[in-house]
């Protein structure tokens, strides 16, 4: 049997699809590249906070060192000071010397009643005739009783012995002059400055006693917070 050398040939294998249509896996899209800042921002938030707290510590401390020393000069400066005046001038006195110099106008009546004793002789002087009945005139030795008449303008001598009541008001008018040192000492206390004095030193005793109490320094603010056996009572 003849074999043909050359066998048939096989039908060769189905054409593949071209590599165009091949399925492929859908492609994801690209995504933009984001910066991750958060970590960055807390980081200087903190150092910024940080850095605050310790400006306003620092603050604090200055102000509370000078606050001591606002609280001394005013306890003793203002507080004090104005206290100890208010009571000084309640408890001070007007002392001084007035001088007077002056002339006073005397306008009054004296009433005056007495009795005045008089005992003196004098002469008097017949203001018209007067007659004297059964007179006694001596002629030649001899008694003759007649009546005679004292003319007017006659002087005659004659011995008073009375007492004369005297009962008169008398007015006086006069101008006298004065020239005086008066001395003056007045307690403020016992006038009517003692109840304004009073009540000012009574608006700055609350605030006196308030800086009294309060500390003087770091020390005392330490003693009156936390205590401690160094501490003074």
């Amino acid at each position: 049997m003849n074999q043909d050398p050359y066998p048939p040939a096989q039908p060769d294998d189905p054409p593949s699809a071209p590599q165009a249509f091949q399925a492929q896996p859908p492609e994801k899209p690209a995504t933009p590249k984001t910066w991750n800042i958060m970590p960055a921002f807390w980081t200087i938030a903190s150092l910024i906070s940080i850095t605050v707290n310790v400006i306003l510590i620092a603050i604090v401390l200055i102000l509370a060192t000078q606050l001591f020393h606002i609280k001394q000069v005013l306890q003793v400066g203002v507080i004090d000071g104005l206290y100890q005046n208010f009571v000084k001038m309640d408890e001070a006195s007007i002392i001084t010397t007035i001088q007077v110099s002056d002339t006073i106008t005397v306008n009054d009546t004296i009433p005056v009643v007495f009795d005045l004793p008089l005992k003196q002789g004098t002469e008097i002087i017949l203001t018209k005739d007067t007659p004297i009945r059964r007179a006694t005139v001596y002629l030649n030795g001899q008694p003759v009783p007649t009546d005679i008449v004292l003319r007017q303008g006659t002087h005659m001598s004659i011995a008073l012995d009375m007492i004369v009541p005297v009962n008169q008001t008398i007015p006086i008018e006069l101008k006298v002059p004065v020239n005086l040192q008066v001395p003056v000492n007045i307690p403020l206390e016992e006038t009517e400055l003692h109840e304004p004095f009073a009540g000012l030193r009574g608006v700055i005793a609350p605030f006196k006693q308030l800086l009294d109490s309060s500390p003087d320094s770091w020390g005392e603010l330490s003693c009156q917070v936390f205590g401690g056996s160094g501490c003074k009572p």
